[in-house]
C-alpha cells in the first residue's frame, strides 16, 4: 500500500473455480497475489486495499458462513472469520460487492488491478467504474489511471522473506524425499505411473500437493521437455527423467533428476549425465549478488557446448557454435526460471534492456540439460533416445548460494551409490 500511494485502490479477485467435466471440478488453487496478500484460501472473494482510508485499509469480500452448503463443501472463514484468523480490516459478503466496491473506487485517482486476466471480472469492474462516473456531476471523483498490478507486486514477490523461505525449504525437503522414494522404486519394468504414484504418495504424506504435472520419462520419452502421458515402461538399460515438486501452502519446488533404472549408468550415459552436472555447477558458481541473470545460462551454455564438441555430437569451434546456436539441436531451453507462489514465479529478467542483476532473497532453479533424439542419424547410435536434465532449487545470500534442494543425490557416482543400498 505504501508503494501504491493514498489516492489509489489495489483489487484483487480470487481465481475462478474451474470445471473438470459435467458438475465436478478441478482441485481449487488460489489465485497467488491474493494467497500472498492475505493467505485467503477460498474461492468467491475479493480483497481491496485502499491506502489511507480511515475506516480500514484491508477489505475482503468473501462468502458468509452457510451451514447447509458446508455440510457439502466444507467449512468457511465467512466474513468475520477473515478478521479474526487474516488480520483484514473489515470484511463483508461477497454478495455486497456490487453495493460497496463502487464508493470504494470514488475518490481514488488510480486502480491497480489484473486487466485482462479475468474477463468476466474486467466487465464488472468496468461497470463499477461508469456507475462513479455517471455521478460526476454531483461531485464523485473516478479513477483516471489504471495500473497493472504487477507493477507492484511483482517486485515484492521476487524476493522472498523469513517465512517465505521456511515453507519453501519444506516443499524442497519434501520433493527430495519424494524422488528419493522414486530412485528406491525403480527397477526395469516399473510403469512411469507408479513411479508418478511414488513420488505422490510422499507429496500428500507431507500435506504437500504436486505443484505441477509430474513428468516421468524413460528412454526416449526424457527428450520430450513437458512430456505427460506418463504411461511407458521402463525397460532394462534406459534412463529415467523425473521433473516433479511439491507445493507446501501455495509455495512451489521445483527438481528434476535423471538416473538409470537399473542402478548403473552405461558409458555414453555417464558421460552425458556428467557433462549436464559440469554445467549444473558452471550456472551455479555464478548464482552470486551482482552477477547478471544471463551469466548462469551462458556458463551453462559454454560447458554444454564444449563437451558436445569434445563428445563428437558437434563439430566446429566453440565460439562458433555458441554464437550461431548449433547446440540447441541438443538444449533447447533456458536454464532457469524464478520459483515462489508460481513454478514459473513472477519477476523481470531484463531491466532496462539489461540482464537483471543477482540479489539476495532471489530464489529459482538451475537446471541445464541435454536430449538426443532417437532418430538422430547425424550422430553415433550410442547417444541417440539419451534425454538428461538435473535441476535444484537455488536461493541468492550476500555470500555463497544455498541449495534448497541439495540433499537430493545428484552426480551419477552419487546416485548410483543411492539406488545401491
Amino acid at each position: 500500500m505504501r508503494m501504491a500511494g493514498e489516492d489509489a485502490i489495489v483489487i484483487v479477485p480470487a481465481a475462478a473455480e474451474r470445471v473438470r467435466s459435467r458438475d465436478t471440478h478441478f482441485p481449487y488453487r488460489q489465485d497467488s497475489d491474493l494467497l500472498y496478500l492475505s493467505g485467503f484460501p477460498e474461492p468467491e472473494a475479493v480483497l481491496a486495499l485502499i491506502p489511507g482510508r480511515a475506516h480500514g485499509e484491508s477489505i475482503l469480500f468473501c462468502r458468509e458462513r452457510d451451514p447447509e452448503r458446508e455440510g457439502w463443501d466444507g467449512p468457511r472463514l465467512g466474513p468475520e472469520g477473515a478478521v479474526d484468523v487474516l488480520g483484514v480490516d473489515d470484511a463483508y459478503p461477497i454478495t455486497d460487492l456490487d453495493d460497496i466496491l463502487p464508493g470504494l473506487l470514488e475518490g481514488r485517482s488510480r486502480v491497480y488491478y489484473h486487466f485482462g486476466r479475468d474477463a468476466e471480472f474486467d466487465l464488472k469492474l468496468i461497470g463499477w467504474l461508469n456507475r462513479v462516473r455517471a455521478q460526476v456531476r454531483s461531485g464523485a471523483q473516478p479513477p483516471h489511471e489504471f495500473l497493472e498490478l504487477g507493477h507492484l507486486l511483482d517486485e515484492l514477490r521476487l524476493f522472498k522473506d523469513a517465512g517465505e523461505l521456511k515453507l519453501m525449504q519444506k516443499a524442497a525437503d519434501v520433493s527430495v524425499a519424494a524422488h528419493e522414494a522414486a530412485m528406491r522404486a525403480a527397477m526395469p519394468g516399473i510403469t512411469e505411473y507408479q513411479l508418478q504414484a511414488e513420488i505422490e504418495y510422499v507429496f500428500r504424506r507431507h500435506a504437500a500437493v504436486p505443484a505441477y504435472n509430474s513428468i516421468v520419462g524413460t528412454g526416449a520419452n526424457a527428450c520430450v521437455l513437458h512430456y505427460n502421458a506418463n504411461a511407458a515402461t521402463a525397460r532394462d538399460g534406459e534412463l529415467v527423467l523425473i521433473d516433479a515438486g511439491a507445493e507446501v501452502q501455495g509455495y512451489a519446488a521445483d527438481i528434476t533428476r535423471t538416473f538409470p533404472v537399473s542402478g548403473r549408468f552405461t558409458a555414453p550415459q555417464r558421460e552425458l549425465h556428467d557433462l549436464v552436472c559440469a554445467a549444473q555447477a558452471a550456472a551455479l558458481a555464478r548464482a552470486r549478488p551482482g552477477e547478471a541473470w544471463d551469466a548462469m545460462h551462458e556458463a551453462a551454455v559454454h560447458t554444454l557446448a564444449d563437451g558436445l564438441l569434445r563428445l563428437g555430437l558437434l563439430k566446429g569451434k566453440l565460439e562458433k557454435v555458441v554464437a550461431d546456436g548449433s547446440y540447441r539441436r541438443f538444449y533447447r531451453h533456458k536454464t532457469g526460471h524464478w520459483l515462489g507462489l508460481d513454478v514459473h514465479d513472477v519477476g523481470d529478467y531484463r531491466v532496462d534492456g539489461q540482464s537483471r542483476v543477482l540479489e539476495p532473497g532471489m530464489v529459482f532453479t538451475i537446471e541445464p540439460g541435454l536430449y538426443v533424439d532417437a532418430d538422430d542419424r547425424s550422430v553415433d547410435a550410442k547417444w541417440r533416445g539419451i534425454g538428461i536434465r538435473i535441476e535444484d532449487d537455488v536461493l541468492v545470500t550476500k555470500d555463497a548460494p544455498r541449495v534448497l534442494t541439495g540433499a537430493l543425490a545428484r552426480s551419477a557416482d552419487e546416485i548410483e551409490a543411492f539406488m545401491a543400498r
